[in-house]
């Protein structure tokens, strides 16, 4: 899942600065998962933009409306019919549904509210951990499906560096040296001669970094 965490009162605040009609967009996703960007957190974040502004004594509309998903055109659709009638929209999905909400919209100014972190797995209520950095060209079949880009905090591809120490990393003492880990699982599997194969360097086009891709599956193409 998407992780991200919601941005200060203050940075909102000065964001629609400007503006005096806002709509205020919840996505049921990602970032309703992480108590960041859904139905609650946008009524949470309405609630604060009003007493704010009633406390200054200026005046805003508000209006509250969270879409099943950003990311899918069919739901940003459903709020063509009204959001003309708003000077801005704040965001409260990751950044992908930010960006896909601005395209279909383009004449209206469509603001975070959110800081989209990284995509990661639940550990416990409340606790993410990172585990994929979209990279584009998966080698967890080579690692014993522990990834090296997320899970090494220099994304080393073959390791571990000489700042492992006892299975952990010297970034910090608390957290676990991502090549250490690869060893362990490799063990586990039986498979450590694969420890010996050197992972030749990344091509990285392939990768968020490489640029915007629409990834299209083979067989959908018409």
């Amino acid at each position: 899942m998407i992780v991200g965490n919601r941005k200060s009162l203050e940075e909102i605040l000065g964001m629609i600065a400007p503006y005096k009609k806002v709509l205020l967009l919840g996505c049921n996703e990602c970032v309703t998962v992480c108590a960041a960007g859904g139905e609650r957190e946008v009524s949470i974040l309405a609630s604060e933009l009003k007493l704010w502004y009633a406390r200054e004594g200026r005046e805003i509309e508000i209006r509250e409306h969270t879409l099943e998903r950003q990311c899918d055109h069919e739901y940003i659709d459903q709020i063509r019919p009204f959001v003309d009638g708003y000077e801005v929209v704040v965001s409260l999905a990751c950044g992908a549904g930010v960006q896909y909400v601005a395209e279909k919209y383009r004449t209206k100014s469509v603001l975070p509210a959110i800081n989209t972190t990284f995509l990661g797995v639940t550990l416990e209520q409340g606790v993410w951990s990172e585990r994929c950095q979209g990279c584009g060209t998966c080698i967890l079949d080579q690692t014993g499906g522990v990834c090296p880009i997320a899970r090494c905090a220099k994304s080393l591809l073959n390791g571990p560096c000489g700042g492992s120490s006892n299975g952990k990393c010297e970034v910090d003492k608390e957290i676990d040296c991502g090549w250490q880990l690869i060893v362990d699982r490799l063990k586990e599997l039986g498979q450590l001669e694969r420890y010996e194969e050197i992972i030749p360097v990344k091509d990285w086009s392939s990768s968020r970094h490489g640029g915007p891709r629409r990834r299209v599956r083979e067989d959908l193409k018409l």
